[in-house]
């Protein structure tokens, strides 16, 4: 079952400025493996762009971002390109609290935006509701 959807747009000129004109920005909203490609080049505008639309897009996906830093949300690569997610910390608590199991990452760029789209998918019963489930079960 769909749990949650999210979609972001990122303009590219204002993202690019924004980086530019505050450097550590970059830093703060991904870790540094997120920055680099996979031959260590720099990754570009345009995927770095699409990669903050994902983990925005993320957010909206699992309705609110309480307890979700940057860096517990990574955007990876496969070997032929396709984009998944990553969780760590408060992001897979907050997905895990929203029965969240599998999440679906498109990504795209193109006429000067970035855009992400996520399904967060799962039964939509929390790790808590499971084990009170599982608890109500065993007492019967």
């Amino acid at each position: 079952m769909i749990v949650g959807i999210g979609v972001d747009v990122v303009d590219l000129e204002r993202f690019g400025r924004s980086i530019e004109r505050t450097p550590a920005l970059a830093t703060r909203l991904f870790r540094a493996d997120e920055l680099v490609l996979r031959d260590g080049s720099p990754r570009g505008r345009q995927s770095l762009a699409a990669r903050f639309a994902a983990k925005e897009a993320l957010i909206k996906s699992l309705g609110g971002s309480t307890g979700v830093r940057w860096h517990d949300v990574v955007v990876v690569s496969d070997d032929q390109g396709a984009p998944s997610l990553v969780l760590s910390g408060g992001a897979r608590s907050l997905a895990d609290s929203r029965g969240v199991a599998r999440l679906h990452l498109s990504l795209s760029h193109d006429g000067g935006v970035a855009v992400a789209y996520v399904v967060a998918e799962g039964d939509g019963r929390g790790a808590a509701d499971h084990d009170d489930a599982h608890h109500e079960g065993a007492d019967r």
